[in-house]
């Protein structure tokens, strides 16, 4: 039997909603531009490689189920990025990672790992496209910095 009452369709956020129920704290909305441009150049490129810890940390805050490197990430960058290899497989599994909280906040999964790591090649837009994508997260969720929200399941 159909009843009078209907169901609103759950939205990130939100206290209820089927299949949902582990927590993590809600990522900083950032602006791409200022992140790709702005910010590295006022501090010589440094703010680079903190951006790319700070994403990655507010990854494994929003998420804490699944086991995401923190530092590793960064260090690669600062460390490694001499061999070119190391950098690349690095932002590609930057994309995978994003990819996955999106999967996580219950929003359509529109980060490409494989765009993010060919844009590296053009001027660096990796920052940018990659910034855009964890965006959409914090948008879909829209409350601030640190907030516990709800999961997909």
């Amino acid at each position: 039997m159909i009843s009078d009452v209907e169901v609103a369709p759950w939205r990130p956020g939100e206290l209820t909603g089927p299949g949902w129920g582990a927590t993590g704290a809600a990522m900083k909305c950032r602006g791409p531009v200022a992140v790709w441009l702005g910010l590295p150049l006022i501090t010589l490129g440094i703010y680079s490689l903190v951006w790319y810890y700070k994403i990655h940390r507010e990854m494994a805050d929003f998420d804490p189920r699944r086991t995401q490197p923190v530092a590793g990430p960064m260090l690669v960058l600062l460390f490694l990025s001499w061999t070119g290899i190391a950098t690349l497989i690095s932002f590609y599994n930057t994309g995978n990672r994003i990819a996955a909280a999106q999967r996580s906040a219950g929003i359509a999964v529109t980060c490409n790992p494989v765009i993010g790591l060919l844009l590296c090649f053009v001027f660096g837009l990796q920052v940018l496209y990659y910034q855009g994508e964890l965006n959409k997260i914090t948008e879909a969720y829209a409350v601030p910095e640190g907030t516990q929200v709800l999961l997909a399941g």
